[in-house]
Order: structure tokens, then C-alpha cells, then sequence
């Protein structure tokens, strides 16, 4: 007895050297808009898709799909690389229906918790076996890029550093440092890229400007890691907002992609997404397999079903993925519409400052170009809620607010 008390004793400060950490940035900025007792507050800073009332919107295609589930499915444990239907599905939306590495039997795909956990997989894969002997572990991400980026490789033992991406001069790519930066990496990199609408800029290379990446990556031989998390959502077409990825196989790139229907299908709780892993020959994707699966089975063991049922239910049905296409256009064109009724209500203002990036810029975020310190203004003069760095979600823009939203940026920069 006295030996257990006198343990009980010893452990009672195991943890008394831990530091607070500091607050996420994002959840920060919504605790302190939930406090604001202003009438007329906006929130610009999660997130999240809203419709034109300013609510969340759950996609007709889910609502139907959720009801053709219910009562039909049981609550057992899916194996731990995920539901082979959803993986096949989620490949074939990405990639096409011609992808040559599924076709050849090269392609590895696992079912995976959101994009976030198809990064920290694909990290922790990486970190075991792409960096050879004595060479440091490290990503290459654009400068800026989503914040989670970072922690999540760090968390992994590599180490993320960053290439040129946004201009902020003209608020759009930076191209030609870009490529610049590619070059004088070493050789054999890992290079994170954003497949569309990416977060936090909203700034992608076109079409042609990819197709320059592309050289680069393989005449360096750097190995892409590509995030999608907004296939649909940027333009309105999986097929268009996919051009990258596509490409990238294509061309015979070798690769990592990780891929969330969190946005694009509305489902951020159900924590949706897919890790895939182009593969040099179908013996080389049964090895990837089976290194893949013990890592995620010491990390979560296996995924969650639900959500992944929705997606594969929405994606088997001809009228169901006709609707999500009807549905992830709404999405993408009421976004659309809000980047040109700010600028227009810019304009109307009589604001001398160029604002065509915010329509020139896609998807769900929008680099607006104010600085922190006319953040400061608009967020504590005007109660309008975006992060210090000038980020603003587009989604939190409605008819009812844009003139507001417009007066505090106006007020702050003329």
C-alpha cells in the first residue's frame, strides 16, 4: 500500500513541465467572432462552404444518398487501407477514367481520414522510406500554404521548407521564381503542390504554366506530392480542377496524391478523403500496400464507413453523380459571383486600388492583399473576421454583407 501512494507521489508531476501551446489561428479568430455582440459581424475566416443566407449547405446528392443507405448497412470495422469500392471510386474521379497507372495495376490507394490524415500517412510513409541514407528529410511547400502543412510534416521528422509561389505585388503566381526555386533544389526533392484552388491564395497556375512545373519536376527528377482538396469546387468541373494531376501521370511522374471530400462534397465531419501512391509496377504497389497498412494501423487502426459509404453511393449512381456535379457547381458559381460582387462594390465605392485579383484569384479562399495591420482595422472597427494575413473565405461572403464587407477593405485602403 504505502508503495502505490508513494508511486501515486512520484507521478503526480509527469506533466508539470508542459507549456501551453499556442492557439490555432483559425479557431482563435472564431471564438472571438462568437464573442462580438455586434449585430452586422462577418466571419470570413473558416473554412467552410455557406449558402447565400450565410448557412451550411448540405448537398441534395448526400440527402438522397443518405437515404438510400439508412437501414442498410451494418457498423462493422472497414480493413485497414479503407473500403475497396470507395478507394476505386475515388481514384476513378480523380484520376479518369483512362488513368494508365490504375490501368497497369500501379496504383496503391487507401481510404484515409480526410486529406489530413491521407498527409500524415503519406508523411510518415515518406519519412520511412523516399530519403536515402545520410540525406535530410525535408518537403518542399509553396510560400504561403495551408497551415497545417507544416505541423504535419514536422510531426513526421520532416523538415518543410518553401519555394516561391505568391506574388504579392500583383497578388497572383510568381512564376518565374517558382521555377527559379525548383531548379536549385537538389536533386530528387519532394515538392508539395496544390492541385487547384489553393489555400490560402487562391492563385493557380494555368494549364500552360503546369506544363512548365511539370518539365522542371522531371528534368530535376523531384518527386510531386500533390494535396487536392477542392476538386470541383474551384471551377465548377472535376475534370478541369484535375488537369494537373492528370497531366502530372501523364507524363510519367511518379507520385503522392492526397485527395478530401470535405469541400467538395460538403462532408467535413464525416472526415472523407483518399491517399494515393503512383507506383513504378504492380509488385512495387503490393509492397507500398503492405508498408501503408502498418502504418495506418498503428496510427487509427482503420477509417471511418460512413461518410465513405455516402461518397461511394453518390459516385456508383449515374443520377446520383449527375446531381453532385449539379451541386458542386452551385457551390463553385455562387463563389464565383461574390469575387465579382466585391469587386464591384469595390469599384462603386470609388476605390482608385487595382482589386482584379480578387475574381482572378479561385476557390474558396482569397488573398485580398491588406496587411495585418489594416486587418486589425476592419476586424476591430468594422467586426469583419479574416486572418491577419489578409486571407479572407469567399464562402462567408453573401448579398447580405458584401457591402459592408467592401466598406471596411475600402475604408482601410483608400
Amino acid at each position: 500500500m504505502f508503495r502505490t501512494l508513494a508511486l501515486r507521489n512520484a507521478n503526480r508531476g509527469i506533466f508539470k513541465g508542459v507549456q501551453m501551446g499556442p492557439p490555432d489561428p483559425i479557431l482563435g479568430l472564431t471564438v472571438a467572432y462568437n464573442k462580438d455582440t455586434y449585430e452586422n459581424k462577418v466571419n470570413l475566416g473558416t473554412g467552410s462552404y455557406r449558402d447565400n443566407d450565410g448557412k451550411p449547405f448540405v448537398l441534395p446528392c448526400v440527402r438522397d444518398a443518405e437515404t438510400k443507405i439508412c437501414g442498410n448497412m451494418n457498423h462493422e470495422y472497414a480493413p485497414i487501407g479503407g473500403d475497396a469500392t470507395f478507394c476505386k471510386a475515388a481514384a476513378t474521379l480523380l484520376f479518369g477514367d483512362n488513368c494508365s497507372a490504375a490501368k497497369e495495376g500501379r496504383l496503391a490507394s487507401f481510404q484515409t481520414i480526410s486529406g489530413t490524415g491521407g498527409l500524415s500517412v503519406g508523411a510518415h510513409f515518406l519519412n520511412r522510406f523516399a530519403y536515402e541514407e545520410g540525406r535530410e528529410r525535408e518537403i518542399y511547400v509553396p510560400n504561403p500554404t495551408w497551415g497545417n502543412h507544416g505541423p504535419i510534416f514536422k510531426d513526421a521528422n520532416i523538415k518543410p521548407s518553401t519555394y516561391t509561389y505568391y506574388n504579392p505585388e500583383t497578388c497572383g503566381l510568381n512564376l518565374e521564381k517558382m521555377l527559379e526555386d525548383l531548379k536549385a533544389m537538389p536533386k530528387g526533392s519532394i515538392v508539395l503542390l496544390h492541385a487547384c484552388a489553393h489555400n490560402p491564395t487562391g492563385v493557380d497556375p494555368t494549364q500552360e504554366q503546369w506544363k512548365q512545373i511539370s518539365d522542371v519536376c522531371k528534368e530535376m527528377e523531384h518527386y510531386p506530392f500533390f494535396d487536392s482538396a477542392y476538386q470541383g469546387f474551384a471551377s465548377g468541373c472535376p475534370e478541369t480542377d484535375a488537369f494537373a494531376v492528370r497531366y502530372f501521370i501523364e507524363e510519367g511522374h511518379r507520385m503522392i496524391v492526397t485527395q478530401s471530400f470535405a469541400k467538395n462534397m460538403g462532408l467535413y465531419g464525416n472526415r472523407v478523403g483518399a491517399l494515393h501512391i503512383i507506383c513504378d509496377s504492380a509488385e512495387e504497389k503490393e509492397k507500398i500496400e503492405s508498408q501503408a497498412k502498418i502504418i495506418i494501423r498503428a496510427m487509427y487502426s482503420n477509417p471511418p464507413i460512413h461518410g465513405a459509404r455516402l461518397v461511394t453511393e453518390i459516385l456508383k449512381s449515374e443520377e446520383l453523380t449527375t446531381q453532385w456535379r449539379k451541386d458542386v457547381k452551385v457551390m463553385a458559381d455562387r463563389i464565383i459571383s461574390m469575387r465579382k460582387a466585391l469587386t464591384e462594390e469595390l469599384k462603386a465605392l470609388g476605390s482608385t486600388r487595382n482589386w482584379d485579383h480578387i475574381e482572378n484569384q479561385i476557390g474558396m479562399f482569397c488573398f485580398t492583399g491588406l496587411t495585418p495591420e489594416q486587418v486589425k482595422v476592419v476586424v476591430e472597427k468594422y467586426h469583419v473576421y479574416m486572418t491577419s494575413n489578409g486571407r479572407i473565405s469567399v464562402a462567408g461572403v453573401t448579398p447580405a454583407n458584401v457591402k459592408h464587407v467592401a466598406l471596411a477593405m475600402h475604408e482601410v485602403t483608400k
